[in-house]
């Protein structure tokens, strides 16, 4: 049965990154994997998607609205835009962070105090403060190695060489750094809750 992971974010938050290591690890665990991307205005701030799909055998790199078992996101008003591809059972991963879009900084919108829970009024919730996760560690940047390494927890994946496949895709001076977040992820989520 496929497995699909739709990631989500805003330009510069590192979501095609997060999406392209777990593509890897996916594959070196012996899966059939399909990913695409969708970057939109990103660098600009913009909404970027990525749709990751995996199973023995799959035939599109595409996620229907309805059928995303897990929903990664790295700004929470992102959750909620995308909302509407999850599955009634799925699980979300979401940053608890904001990032406020242009129609909401010109006035022309507000943003929602909420969005948490509306969130968990649909699908089951992990609520991370990722961003400041990562500033603890020394970089903010690296809030996305925490909602992967998170996400790996909650798919109980942990056995794949992760660490080594970070190396692979990182700059060499931030090997350290992203390994750390990654193992800060796994290690924030509580399966019991």
């Amino acid at each position: 049965m496929t497995k699909n992971i739709l990631l989500v974010g805003v330009g510069g938050q590192g979501t095609i990154l997060a999406s392209k290591i777990l593509t890897e690890g996916l594959m070196e665990a012996g899966y059939d994997v399909k990913m695409s991307e969708i970057h939109g205005m990103s660098q600009r701030g913009g909404s970027v998607s990525s749709q990751v799909r995996f199973s023995d055998k799959v035939q599109s790199p595409v996620i229907e609205k309805g059928s995303s078992d897990i929903l990664v996101a790295f700004e929470k008003m992102e959750a909620l835009r995308w909302l509407e591809y999850a599955k009634p059972n799925s699980i979300c991963v979401v940053n608890d962070y904001e990032i406020k879009p242009m129609p909401v900084i010109s006035g022309k919108a507000s943003y929602s105090k909420d969005i948490v829970q509306e969130l968990k009024s649909h699908i089951k919730v992990f609520s991370i403060d990722a961003f400041n996760e990562a500033t603890s560690l020394g970089n903010s940047r690296a809030l996305n190695m925490i909602l992967l390494g998170a996400t790996i927890r909650i798919m109980e994946l942990e056995s794949i060489d992760w660490g080594n496949i970070i190396k692979n895709n990182v700059k060499p001076s931030f090997v350290e750094l992203n390994i750390k977040a990654f193992e800060r992820g796994k290690n924030i989520i509580d399966l019991e809750r």
